[in-house]
């Protein structure tokens, strides 16, 4: 079977990798969808970021749907034939963050696609896939590129809870890539009274607005925009951060009222934070990595309907389209979520 490998920075192949059985408690899936991730064009434009680099070849991806294949033994409440959307979330459920319920902190986590761990975990993004039945969570209703869209949904579901409640709450979401519309999204369904987004491009900003956000700010065009929102300490009572980039954070923090909530979703590197403002006006920063039981929230979510993340996928191109499907990905002008049809 085929499969996506990332060699290095700008360098991504399609080759041949040995297809596998599934075990007891597996399933084997043919993939249907995936979509491509923000830690994706990392790998692909850069190598990495931050301290993560490529070390070996790495098969990308961890954000897919399938239909199942084959049920390995003692495998029950699936059926050959069905969408399934699959959580990359592999933790080892033994070490002391598994047992204390925080497994997105496990110490052995086999995520999809990541370049963290040597060897690398390897990715999704390959025509047929073995996996844990506990991973694949029916999205039956769902079309495949809604289904492959519960990853990043479930990353977002996981900054709205580690926020804290969001009834009647005045919100900034600074980025307004695919895990920033989710962000507007989220904290809509939560409750939030106000949403704010602010961004450099005009096209994912008419999104951010389609999708329910009350006010847009193009910060190219309006650089001082926020300011208003900083009379008096500040106006907002949290911030989903993106972008991964400083000045935003920077500009968020002056917009926020004291004791405001911080959510760093955005990993663009170490910055400098302001930590005098921080300090003066008791604000809490609190990080958001990943997620875990959100992934099957999510999907229940989107199948009840009351979350429609199909104005998110602006291109859905063939595996033998994958260079072009990358550079679609990369370019924020135009695209905001792209998947590659494995099927």
């Amino acid at each position: 079977m085929k499969a996506i490998i990332a060699h290095a920075a700008r360098d991504i192949r399609l080759e041949d990798v040995p297809e596998e059985d599934p075990g007891p408690g597996e399933v084997k899936l043919r993939l249907a969808a995936g979509g491509i991730c923000g830690s994706d064009l990392h790998y692909y434009n850069h190598g990495g970021f931050g301290t993560v680099r490529l070390k070996q070849p790495m098969i990308l991806g961890h954000e897919v749907s399938a239909i199942v294949e084959n049920l390995g033994a003692g495998v029950s409440g699936l059926e050959i034939g069905q969408l399934v959307a699959v959580s990359p979330s592999r933790p080892c459920r033994e070490c002391r963050y598994c047992q204390e319920g925080l497994y997105n902190q496990c110490l052995n986590m086999r995520f999809y696609g990541s370049a963290m761990p040597f060897p690398h975990i390897q990715g999704a993004f390959r025509q047929s896939l073995v996996a844990d039945a506990i991973q694949c969570i029916a999205a039956d209703g769902l079309s495949v590129g809604e289904a492959a869209m519960a990853e990043p949904l479930a990353v977002t579901l996981h900054a709205t809870r580690r926020a804290g409640s969001l009834l009647g709450k005045r919100v900034l979401v600074t980025g307004c890539g695919p895990i920033g519309i989710l962000s507007i999204l989220c904290a809509r369904r939560a409750g939030a009274a106000e949403i704010v987004a602010v961004d450099l491009s005009a096209f994912t900003l008419s999104l951010a607005k389609a999708v329910g956000a009350d006010r847009v700010i193009n910060s190219t065009e309006e650089p001082d925009a926020l300011a208003a929102y900083s009379a008096d300490k500040g106006t907002f009572d949290v911030i989903y951060e993106c972008s991964g980039a400083a000045t935003a954070l920077a500009g968020g923090i002056g917009a926020l009222r004291p004791r405001g909530i911080i959510i760093q979703l955005g990993l663009g590197g170490d910055m400098n934070l302001p930590m005098m403002a921080i300090t003066a006006k008791e604000l809490e920063l609190r990080g958001s990595f990943r997620f875990h039981e959100e992934f099957a929230i999510g999907v229940d979510l989107m199948r009840k309907g009351l979350i429609d993340v199909k104005p998110l996928i602006t291109h859905t191109m063939g595996l033998d389209r994958m260079v072009s499907a990358f550079e679609t990905a990369s370019d924020r002008t135009r695209s905001m979520k792209v998947q590659i049809a494995f099927s």
